[in-house]
Protein backbone atom coordinates (compact mmCIF):
# COMPACT_ATOMS: atom_id res chain seq x y z
CA UNK A 1 0.00 0.00 0.00
CA UNK A 2 1.29 2.99 -0.75
CA UNK A 3 1.93 6.02 1.60
CA UNK A 4 -1.84 7.28 0.62
CA UNK A 5 -4.33 5.53 -1.42
CA UNK A 6 -7.32 6.98 -2.43
CA UNK A 7 -10.66 3.96 -2.96
CA UNK A 8 -12.68 5.73 -5.47
CA UNK A 9 -16.14 5.02 -6.40
CA UNK A 10 -16.40 7.05 -9.41
CA UNK A 11 -17.72 9.63 -7.76
CA UNK A 12 -16.68 13.67 -8.60
CA UNK A 13 -12.74 13.76 -8.52
CA UNK A 14 -13.29 16.69 -7.13
CA UNK A 15 -14.81 15.55 -4.25
CA UNK A 16 -12.65 15.07 -1.30
CA UNK A 17 -13.02 11.19 0.58
CA UNK A 18 -15.03 11.85 3.85
CA UNK A 19 -13.58 8.60 5.33
CA UNK A 20 -9.60 8.38 6.24
CA UNK A 21 -8.62 5.13 6.85
CA UNK A 22 -5.48 5.20 8.99
CA UNK A 23 -2.87 2.42 10.38
CA UNK A 24 -0.18 1.58 12.28
CA UNK A 25 1.60 -0.24 9.39
CA UNK A 26 1.27 -1.12 5.99
CA UNK A 27 1.09 -5.11 7.57
CA UNK A 28 -2.19 -3.76 8.85
CA UNK A 29 -3.61 -2.90 5.02
CA UNK A 30 -5.03 -6.47 4.96
CA UNK A 31 -7.31 -5.96 7.53
CA UNK A 32 -8.03 -2.79 7.01
CA UNK A 33 -9.07 -3.23 3.40
CA UNK A 34 -12.50 -4.58 4.84
CA UNK A 35 -13.29 -0.90 5.69
CA UNK A 36 -12.39 0.79 2.73
CA UNK A 37 -13.87 -2.05 0.34
CA UNK A 38 -17.14 -2.10 2.61
CA UNK A 39 -17.80 2.10 2.01
CA UNK A 40 -16.56 1.39 -1.48
CA UNK A 41 -19.99 -1.15 -1.69
CA UNK A 42 -21.42 1.42 -0.24
CA UNK A 43 -20.60 4.24 -3.01
CA UNK A 44 -18.50 6.16 -0.26
CA UNK A 45 -14.83 6.91 -0.96
CA UNK A 46 -12.42 7.00 1.49
CA UNK A 47 -8.61 7.43 1.62
CA UNK A 48 -6.34 5.08 3.46
CA UNK A 49 -2.58 6.22 4.69
CA UNK A 50 0.03 4.62 7.08
CA UNK A 51 0.74 6.99 10.19
CA UNK A 52 2.59 5.25 12.93
CA UNK A 53 1.99 6.50 16.37
CA UNK A 54 5.58 5.35 17.18
CA UNK A 55 7.25 5.82 14.42
CA UNK A 56 6.39 9.08 13.31
CA UNK A 57 4.91 11.06 15.75
CA UNK A 58 4.77 14.34 14.57
CA UNK A 59 3.31 13.21 11.03
CA UNK A 60 0.49 11.28 12.99
CA UNK A 61 -0.04 14.54 15.28
CA UNK A 62 -0.42 17.05 11.74
CA UNK A 63 -2.33 14.58 10.46
CA UNK A 64 -5.18 14.06 13.06
CA UNK A 65 -5.31 17.71 13.57
CA UNK A 66 -5.85 18.60 9.87
CA UNK A 67 -8.05 15.97 8.99
CA UNK A 68 -11.52 18.17 9.01
CA UNK A 69 -9.95 20.26 6.95
CA UNK A 70 -8.75 17.65 4.47
CA UNK A 71 -12.46 17.12 4.49
CA UNK A 72 -12.83 14.03 6.21
CA UNK A 73 -15.68 13.34 8.07
CA UNK A 74 -14.99 10.58 9.83
CA UNK A 75 -11.55 8.70 10.71
CA UNK A 76 -11.25 4.67 10.73
CA UNK A 77 -7.64 3.89 12.69
CA UNK A 78 -6.44 0.57 13.04
CA UNK A 79 -3.50 -0.92 15.30
CA UNK A 80 -2.30 -3.62 16.83
CA UNK A 81 -0.13 -4.59 19.51
CA UNK A 82 0.21 -1.24 21.84
CA UNK A 83 -2.18 0.34 19.74
CA UNK A 84 -2.45 3.83 21.02
CA UNK A 85 -3.42 5.25 17.16
CA UNK A 86 -6.97 5.49 17.60
CA UNK A 87 -6.74 7.21 21.12
CA UNK A 88 -3.92 9.79 19.83
CA UNK A 89 -6.25 10.68 17.04
CA UNK A 90 -9.20 11.05 19.27
CA UNK A 91 -7.19 13.51 21.47
CA UNK A 92 -6.15 16.21 18.79
CA UNK A 93 -9.60 15.98 16.46
CA UNK A 94 -13.25 16.64 16.96
CA UNK A 95 -14.02 13.90 14.14
CA UNK A 96 -15.67 10.58 15.14
CA UNK A 97 -13.05 8.01 15.63
CA UNK A 98 -13.51 4.45 14.77
CA UNK A 99 -10.91 2.47 16.33
CA UNK A 100 -10.07 -1.60 14.67
CA UNK A 101 -7.81 -3.79 17.08
CA UNK A 102 -5.44 -5.51 15.19
CA UNK A 103 -5.02 -9.21 15.49
CA UNK A 104 -0.64 -10.08 15.59
CA UNK A 105 1.32 -12.90 16.41
CA UNK A 106 1.02 -12.84 20.14
CA UNK A 107 -2.26 -12.62 22.04
CA UNK A 108 -4.51 -12.68 19.05
CA UNK A 109 -5.37 -8.92 19.03
CA UNK A 110 -6.70 -8.79 22.79
CA UNK A 111 -4.04 -6.61 23.53
CA UNK A 112 -5.21 -4.24 21.17
CA UNK A 113 -8.68 -4.18 21.82
CA UNK A 114 -8.10 -3.56 25.58
CA UNK A 115 -6.10 -0.71 24.82
CA UNK A 116 -8.22 0.66 22.17
CA UNK A 117 -11.65 0.28 24.40
CA UNK A 118 -10.37 1.38 27.73
CA UNK A 119 -9.82 5.43 26.84
CA UNK A 120 -10.25 7.85 29.57
CA UNK A 121 -13.32 9.74 30.00
CA UNK A 122 -13.62 12.80 27.45
CA UNK A 123 -11.79 10.98 24.93
CA UNK A 124 -13.73 9.00 23.47
CA UNK A 125 -13.09 6.24 20.09
CA UNK A 126 -16.38 3.72 18.99
CA UNK A 127 -14.21 0.04 18.61
CA UNK A 128 -15.19 -2.68 17.01
CA UNK A 129 -14.54 -6.13 17.15
CA UNK A 130 -10.89 -7.41 16.75
CA UNK A 131 -10.00 -7.01 12.78
CA UNK A 132 -13.67 -5.85 12.60
CA UNK A 133 -12.95 -3.75 9.79
CA UNK A 134 -15.94 -4.06 7.69
CA UNK A 135 -17.80 -3.41 10.71
CA UNK A 136 -15.72 -0.11 11.13
CA UNK A 137 -16.60 0.96 7.61
CA UNK A 138 -20.11 0.23 8.05
CA UNK A 139 -20.59 2.25 11.22
CA UNK A 140 -18.66 4.96 9.42
CA UNK A 141 -21.35 4.89 6.23
CA UNK A 142 -23.89 5.10 9.17
CA UNK A 143 -22.43 8.19 10.72
CA UNK A 144 -22.39 9.61 7.53
CA UNK A 145 -25.63 8.54 7.04
CA UNK A 146 -26.70 10.57 9.80
CA UNK A 147 -27.44 13.61 7.90
CA UNK A 148 -30.65 15.56 6.52
CA UNK A 149 -28.89 16.01 3.27
CA UNK A 150 -29.51 14.20 0.09
CA UNK A 151 -25.94 12.63 0.59
CA UNK A 152 -27.17 11.25 3.63
CA UNK A 153 -30.27 10.24 2.56
CA UNK A 154 -28.57 8.02 -0.85
CA UNK A 155 -26.11 6.61 2.03
CA UNK A 156 -29.45 5.29 4.73
CA UNK A 157 -30.68 3.62 1.07
CA UNK A 158 -27.40 1.67 0.05
CA UNK A 159 -27.82 0.36 3.67
CA UNK A 160 -30.90 -0.40 3.34
CA UNK A 161 -30.08 -2.00 0.47
CA UNK A 162 -27.15 -3.67 2.41
CA UNK A 163 -29.56 -4.87 5.30
CA UNK A 164 -32.17 -6.43 2.70
CA UNK A 165 -29.24 -8.37 1.34
CA UNK A 166 -27.69 -9.90 4.40
CA UNK A 167 -31.42 -11.21 5.48
CA UNK A 168 -31.64 -12.61 1.79
CA UNK A 169 -28.67 -14.50 2.32
CA UNK A 170 -29.88 -15.68 6.14
CA UNK A 171 -33.08 -16.69 4.68
CA UNK A 172 -31.36 -18.71 1.78
CA UNK A 173 -29.20 -20.32 4.24
CA UNK A 174 -32.33 -21.44 7.00
CA UNK A 175 -33.92 -22.77 3.59
CA UNK A 176 -31.06 -25.04 2.34
CA UNK A 177 -31.14 -26.43 6.14
CA UNK A 178 -34.56 -27.74 5.52
CA UNK A 179 -33.72 -29.22 1.97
Amino acid sequence: MAAAEETSTGAAASARPPVGIVMGSDSDWPTMREAAEALSELGIDSTAEVVSAHRMPEDMVEWAKTAADRGLRVIIAGAGGAAHLPGMIASMTSLPVIGVPVPLKYLDGMDSLLSIVQMPGGVPVATVSIGGAKNAGLLAARILGAGTDEEAARIRSRLDEHRARLRQVALDKGAALGQ
